[in-house]
């Protein structure tokens, strides 16, 4: 018996970070979001990971490439997130995202996690016009 409550509290501990895991990433991805659509790209940039920092060099250059690259994240009309997986070793969390005209976008964010939190180390757009992708 103490080992079924064991087994089960040890369960419960892993569901709980997972689930504070989860959390976190969403609200990093959010947050970018929400300073693309104040059109902050100097905080937006600060939930890029340093690879993408190092890689754009400013946060200017940075929001450049969002706007002319990912239009469907600068101006959302609607954002919603579905799976987190880890893929060899690593964390993508899977993003629905619907542009101001109705066009759907799905998206994939790399997470990696940094000393300071969570970062967004890439996106891929995997498809649009069908969320069961």
């Amino acid at each position: 018996m103490r080992r079924l409550l064991l087994a089960l509290s040890l369960c419960a501990g892993l569901a709980q970070g997972a689930f504070a895991q989860h959390a976190e990433i969403e609200a990093n991805i959010a947050a970018q979001i929400q300073a693309f659509k104040a059109d902050d790209f100097a905080t937006a940039f600060t939930f890029a990971s340093p690879n993408i920092q190092t890689l754009f060099g400013t946060p200017e250059n940075f929001g450049t490439m969002v706007r002319n690259g990912y239009p469907m994240v600068w101006r959302p009309a609607d954002v919603r997130f579905l799976e987190l997986r880890e893929v060899a070793g690593a964390l993508w969390q899977k993003v629905m995202i619907v542009d101001g005209n109705g066009r759907i976008y799905i998206l994939d964010y790399q997470m990696v996690r940094q000393n300071d939190g969570w970062k967004i180390n890439g996106v891929q757009l995997l498809g649009n016009s069908d969320p069961a992708v």
